[in-house]
């Protein structure tokens, strides 16, 4: 498998695909991963770029290394564990489908809308186009908190942003996620590859532990490429 430097760490990209394989249960929970050696030979990397992944998924608590034993899934739910139901990402990827991140700009704004003035003087402005099959299908913007200590690299913005913000140290108490239908301004309606017309519109509220609000985004779903869909575990 070919990895590209551009794309960020070697570690962090074998990372995420090791992640997305036990999130899709290609790696069952309670089963070994592949053994070190297999997995360098898979990926064209180094020993020690293969542990450095491994090492993260330990500390995020996807895996548990044990000597003269392997590496065993022990979870395979995503960090943010944004409710008891499964993510809409998750489902996504275990149908078969291909969902992609791309990313538009990254920049600082200042805090003026309502939403966000609990972030001070200044916030980060993520804005992301997420491609299924190919096909424009949500676009987001991340308002992020300017306290946190975001990346300089702009590849790192194609992953999780959520394990973005847990490798920094945030870690997540309560999201809370209002629906509606608003209709997008011209660009995103471009981006979307659309006219614009009335779309479902997601407003996520997202607080850490101390009950700040960390991240707050909004983000347009073309519904004609697929419904938005939300599976509860019982």
């Amino acid at each position: 498998m070919n990895l590209h430097l551009k794309q960020g760490p070697l570690y962090l990209q074998v990372k995420d695909i090791l992640k997305e394989r036990i999130i899709t249960g290609r790696y069952a929970k309670n089963e070994l991963i592949p053994p070190e050696p297999e997995l360098e030979r898979e990926f064209g990397v180094s020993k020690i770029t293969i542990r450095k992944a491994v090492e993260q998924l330990v500390q995020e608590g996807y895996v548990e290394k044990r000597s003269g034993i392997g590496t065993t899934v022990l979870d395979n739910h995503a960090v943010s564990k944004l409710s008891k139901g499964q993510r809409f990402s998750e489902y996504l990827l275990e149908e078969g489908y291909m969902l992609q991140k791309q990313l538009i700009d990254v920049s600082i704004v200042t805090a003026d809308l309502h939403a966000i003035k609990a972030f001070g003087k200044r916030a980060y402005c993520i804005e992301r186009l997420y491609t299924l099959n190919d096909k424009p299908y949500i676009h987001f913007k991340h308002y992020i908190s300017g306290d946190i200590d975001l990346p300089n690299n702009r590849d790192y913005f194609t992953h999780s942003l959520y394990e973005i913000l847990y490798e920094q140290g945030v870690r997540f108490h309560r999201f809370k996620d209002e629906f509606g239908v608003a209709v997008p301004d011209e660009k995103i309606a471009e981006l979307l590859q659309i006219e614009q017309q009335p779309l479902l519109h997601r407003e996520r509220f997202s607080y850490d532990l101390g009950e700040r609000l960390i991240e707050y985004s909004v983000a347009f779903y073309n519904t004609a490429v697929h419904k938005y869909i939300v599976n509860l575990n019982v």
